[in-house]
């Protein structure tokens, strides 16, 4: 006997409202309680409230991975990660705000763009919404063009890694970021395949924030 199964895409269908309250006000993003009807079911859950984000896997001539070591406070960690920024800039582009975070993170700017992959970082109780690009064609921000970083990004570190080299460092346990874990698996799995997996950098993105909201 076959059983059907529905397509592995997901569905943005949100559930009935009943109530929306902001719990807590945030520096970065808030807290909402909100009470939704699910097939018959009143729940109540707690949302953080996110304005997505997006990341950079930037990859030189030589397939070098552009990584940035930064200090995080909340896991208590100077981690791996590549460059990435919030869209906290109302209606810029996510394209746009891509190519600012890695002139601003990496002191980079890239000739060519495509999307990656995309993702949700943790839909239990985050409603953030990643978007990761890749980029080649790699050349220096002119030095009078350099942003000038501060907190925490004023101490981030540059390296440049072979692909397959940081690829072994995920899988080996040694780097955590979701965002570096996911990207470069992604690209090192769409290099084996002459990169035709590749989207292009102005794709429609139905799961970021502001076209989610209701």
């Amino acid at each position: 006997m076959t059983v059907e199964h529905p397509p592995l895409r997901d569905e943005i269908v949100p559930s009935p409202v009943v109530e929306s309250e902001v719990v807590f006000d945030g520096a970065v993003w808030d807290v909402r309680r909100e009470t939704f009807d699910l097939e018959g079911e009143r729940l109540v859950r707690e949302v953080v409230d996110h304005p997505g984000a997006v990341a950079v896997l930037a990859l030189d001539e030589e397939d070098r991975a552009l990584l940035i070591r930064q200090y995080r406070h909340p896991i208590s960690s100077h981690e791996w990660e590549i460059p990435a920024g919030l869209l906290d800039v109302a209606g810029e582009d996510p394209l746009l705000a891509a190519q600012r975070e890695l002139a601003e993170e990496a002191d980079v700017v890239a000739e060519h763009w495509a999307v990656l992959v995309d993702y949700f970082s943790s839909p239990g109780g985050l409603n953030e919404a990643l978007r990761i690009y890749l980029a080649r064609g790699l050349t220096a921000v002119p030095d009078g063009e350099l942003h000038e970083r501060r907190g925490e990004e004023a101490h981030i570190l540059h390296h440049r890694a072979p692909l397959d080299e940081v690829v072994d460092a995920v899988l080996a346990g040694h780097v955590h970021n979701s965002t570096l874990v996911i990207g470069v698996l992604a690209a090192h799995r769409m290099r084996e395949d002459g990169w035709t997996s590749l989207r292009p950098a102005d794709s429609p993105w139905p799961q970021h924030p502001t076209n989610r909201r209701h």
